[in-house]
């Protein structure tokens, strides 16, 4: 097992990666206030892993109040968020009683919200079972739901106690769901380290066929870039932004087709793709160097083209990002590989050239 900290003073926590680690309930104990936890998951998650974590934390004494969510980014709402609350008044959870997200992103950003809003706040756990969680979603405290008018408009920062990542679950994960967080991997060296893209273009075969050795070593280099990120920004007031790499472009994809059609992670692919691009028109990344993203992502099964929305539908999605400062949309852009910065200053003709592959 590998331990990364997040060093975020007093609500610092550890990243636990390892194999076996659903079972060693020694990690999830220490954060626990009382003898009694909500277990969220999902109709997919929960056959698989539900009664293996439920039985060890049940063998330790402790009372499990298990919740079963629909699967899938289209129930990422407020149907579902109620679901939450229903079940933990029914079974009169206390202030005290600790939520710990079993699953993917989904279930670890309805959890995280659930738990920063209920009582006001409970102690928040995360177990995340897909590659895009693992290196992503279950790191740096942001929780949200999804409205019918923008990705992750709802939401709150709620740091977890402790996440532990258990690499034995990205064996059962479909290849398509394995694919979609390899994503968030390249994203992560495109941003902050060409020796890690490198890396990853040269294990890229290895990830795919899901060697524990290279995942683990994906997982924790991942953890450790957006960790760096988050302790010096925590708030996405500016560096923090950085890790949008892609999704400006990604949200508005996954809205256009509607939630769920493309899974988080293809969407991402798909806007780093087009990023890239406009990094170049921009006159900032080479052409050899955005062909060669191009390459990375095909060789990883994902897309890079987007067809089926018009690029008019696009850019008015793409207007609700999240990081628009005073009506005016940002960008993150790449200088060159491994290092991004933001920018509001796109000239409409760029954008254009960008936009202009998609119709």
């Amino acid at each position: 097992m590998q331990t990364y900290n997040v060093a975020l003073g007093d609500r610092a926590y550890p990243i636990h990666i390892g194999v076996g680690l659903l079972s060693k309930v020694e990690l999830i104990l220490p954060h626990l206030q009382q003898k009694r936890v909500a277990l969220i998951t999902n109709e997919v998650v929960a056959p698989l892993y539900l009664e293996r974590i439920r039985g060890a934390l049940e063998q330790a004494g402790i009372n499990v109040v298990p919740v079963v969510l629909p699967d899938g980014e289209q129930h990422k709402n407020w149907a579902t968020l109620n679901t939450v609350y229903d079940a933990l008044l029914g079974a009169r959870c206390e202030r005290g009683t600790a939520i710990i997200a079993l699953g993917g992103g989904v279930v670890g950003d309805i959890s995280g919200f659930a738990a920063a809003t209920y009582q006001r706040g409970v102690p928040f756990i995360q177990v995340p079972t897909t590659l895009l969680a693992q290196v992503d979603s279950s790191i740096g405290g942001k929780t949200a739901i999804n409205h019918p008018l923008g990705k992750n408009m709802i939401g709150a920062f709620y740091q977890p106690r402790v996440v532990i990542s258990d690499m034995e679950t990205l064996q059962s994960l479909p290849e398509r769901e394995l694919k979609a967080g390899l994503a968030e991997i390249i994203k992560h060296g495109l941003i902050r380290d060409e020796g890690f893209f490198s890396w990853i273009e040269a294990n890229v075969e290895r990830i795919l066929a899901r060697d524990t050795d290279a995942l683990a070593h994906a997982v924790l280099r991942s953890c450790e870039i957006k960790g760096a990120v988050v302790v010096n920004d925590e708030r996405e007031l500016g560096e923090r932004a950085l890790l949008n790499f892609g999704h400006t472009f990604g949200h508005a994809i996954e809205n256009g087709f509607g939630y769920g059609t493309w899974l988080h992670g293809e969407a991402v692919a798909a806007g780093v793709a087009l990023a890239s691009d406009l990094s170049m028109q921009m006159g900032m990344l080479s052409k050899p160097a955005s062909d060669r993203i191009r390459r990375l992502l095909a060789r990883a099964g994902l897309p890079v083209e987007v067809k089926g929305i018009p690029s008019s539908r696009l850019r008015e999605l793409m207007s609700l990002d999240k990081k628009a400062r005073d009506g005016k949309l940002r960008f993150i852009l790449l200088e060159r590989i491994g290092s991004a910065i933001i920018r509001a200053d796109i000239p409409p003709l760029a954008l254009d050239r960008t936009l202009s592959q998609v119709d």
